[in-house]
């Protein structure tokens, strides 16, 4: 369906040309444990309503489970509901009419939530109401599996809470100087500390903030925290807190790892879960591109990009020499692009995507590092240069784009080698993937 013998044949040799660029991974091809397979295998089976372990509720305990309609049916503090309006949320998304009282009334909470839902402003609305701000101590721990998701997270919550006087948060990731992270913790005491596992770890293996006065830990995109890598640290994390602090996890996918956790740690948590086969993602149209091989990527790639306009778009391949060897074929032909791959300095990863963010670069070539939980409003298209490994990454992947009900478009190049994967993501999400037409210029624009 694609004129794969056009002019640019001769700048095959960019990206094909290269050595393993497919077949022969290296070990530095392979991804963080961003990249690794999650075996969907063990799913725990899940409830579509709200459930408690163990223990019936109270019918004090049920009012808490009630939905909310609109933000005014909170009771929270007022300069929190002006900072909820004045970052743009109109009403609440489904996750947060479930999540937020209960969260505000100190339960524990398992939350499940697709991409794109709101799932970020359910924890940070409810963090923000927990705390108290004439107390310049550290309240609530946010872990999330990235910097940049930290970033994120951070830059929501100083948004959101923008009203809140005396409101000080801190950002405890690699790549920066543990020295002014130091610093900041005893000249700037935040209430709220958003980060990754190991620089958190370190900060309380150093006594660098007071852990008696937590009363909330966070996990955002759970599932992953607590995969090989993240769950040492997070179980040593658990162990410089108080015991009755309540725990909230927050995942688009509900592994079998997240048992022990919740078995170990957690007090009669509030299950807010949806059925595998209901994570579907409205408004986003998803395609196929039905390719020989793998040489036609490149060039069918080009193809579409001269066909139809975007105003942003995430392209993802499985590995990184993959993304790092599209990124020198697109730059050398001319396209607006940035990369993004865990072999990248952490600053230079946070430039890129900040470059990328603001629109200065309107392609994003990308792993598995930005396929959770990253919201950039105006990426309207994602392609999977190479089709996920794993089904629960495509979930991941396609929710870049149609972002909070915003439509978006998934295209998927595949080979014959991959048309089973297809096949498994169809049966597994209980949707339809239908091969890109023709006339795809309707379509796409």
């Amino acid at each position: 369906m694609f004129n794969n013998n056009n002019n640019n044949n001769n700048n095959k040799s960019n990206f094909y040309n290269k050595e393993s660029s497919l077949d022969k991974e290296s070990s530095l091809d392979k991804e963080s444990s961003l990249d690794k397979e999650l075996s969907l295998d063990k799913e725990l089976s899940l409830d579509k309503e709200l459930s408690f372990n163990e223990e019936s509720p109270s019918d004090k305990e049920l009012s808490y489970c009630k939905e909310i309609t609109s933000w005014d049916d909170l009771e929270i503090k007022q300069e929190l509901l002006r900072g909820i309006y004045a970052y743009g949320f109109e009403f609440p998304s489904p996750i947060q009419r479930k999540a937020i009282i209960p969260m505000i009334k100190l339960h524990d909470i398992i939350a499940q939530a697709q991409s794109g839902t709101g799932k970020t402003g359910c924890f940070t609305i409810g963090a923000l109401e927990i705390i108290d701000t004439s107390i310049l101590e550290a309240q609530v721990i946010i872990l999330s599996p990235t910097r940049e998701l930290s970033c994120q997270i951070k830059s929501v919550l100083d948004r959101i809470g923008s009203n809140m006087k005396n409101l000080k948060t801190q950002l405890l990731v690699g790549g920066t100087s543990t020295e002014i992270d130091i610093q900041n913790l005893k000249e700037n005491t935040p209430q709220i500390i958003v980060g990754c596992p190991g620089r958190i770890h370190d900060m309380m293996r150093r006594k660098q903030f007071n852990c008696s006065t937590i009363k909330l830990i966070i996990l955002d995109e759970a599932d992953e925290m607590l995969s090989s890598g993240f769950k040492e640290q997070i179980y040593s994390i658990f162990q410089f807190l108080p015991s009755t602090i309540q725990i909230t996890l927050f995942s688009a996918t509900m592994p079998n790892s997240l048992y022990t956790l919740t078995e170990k740690f957690m007090r009669n948590p509030i299950r807010i879960l949806v059925k595998t086969e209901q994570l579907t993602l409205e408004g986003i149209k998803q395609y196929y591109i039905n390719l020989q091989d793998d040489n036609q990527k490149y060039d069918t790639l080009k193809d579409l990009f001269s066909s139809f306009s975007v105003s942003q778009c995430i392209i993802y391949c499985n590995s990184v020499r993959r993304v790092s060897d599209l990124y020198d074929a697109m730059s050398q032909d001319g396209y607006p692009v940035c990369q993004i791959h865990s072999n990248l300095d952490k600053s230079e990863r946070f430039k890129n995507y900040e470059q990328f963010k603001s629109g200065s670069h309107r392609v994003l070539i990308s792993s598995n590092v930005t396929a959770r939980g990253i919201d950039i409003q105006q990426v309207s298209t994602v392609i999977n240069f190479d089709i996920p490994k794993c089904t629960s990454t495509y979930l991941h992947r396609i929710g870049r784009s149609g972002r909070w009900g915003r439509k978006g478009i998934a295209l998927n190049f595949i080979t014959r080698r991959d048309y089973r994967v297809l096949k498994d993501i169809e049966s597994f999400y209980s949707t339809s993937i239908n091969e890109l037409p023709n006339d795809y210029t309707k379509i796409l624009d």
